[in-house]
């Protein structure tokens, strides 16, 4: 997603997650603190960039690890969600992230690096 600005409607998130429209209904019904979306003419749902984010990890929890709905809920009432997307983003590797999006290798090492500069100056 290019900003916090942009809106993703349920049917383009659907195609890029490869999952279907209802099964993100569905996630929306059972997260409904996580997952706001933003009501358009004729009740057609659009997403910002941190609900699309939620939804990647929603999937990722449930369908890579096997977490259960219920688990997941828990983990978002307890506020572990948002310490444990931190969490994985702090442990991967720069090839990992890479390999995840259509990036420049060479802008993501760099930005990798000036992280890790931040990160050692505030311990």
């Amino acid at each position: 997603m290019e900003s916090t600005d942009s809106f993703v409607s349920i049917n383009e998130l659907a195609k890029r997650m490869d999952i279907p429209a209802h099964t993100l209904r569905y996630w929306e019904k059972r997260f409904p603190t996580a997952i706001k979306p933003v009501l358009g003419a004729g009740g057609r749902r659009y997403y910002r960039a941190e609900v699309v984010a939620k939804f990647q990890k929603i999937k990722s929890l449930l369908y890579d690890r096997g977490m259960t709905i219920a688990g997941v809920k828990k983990m978002l009432h307890n506020g572990d969600f948002t310490k444990e997307q931190k969490q994985e983003i702090l442990t991967l590797k720069p090839q990992q992230i890479v390999s995840q999006q259509n990036i420049n290798r060479d802008e993501i090492l760099h930005a990798i690096d000036l992280l890790e500069q931040a990160k050692n100056i505030l311990k």
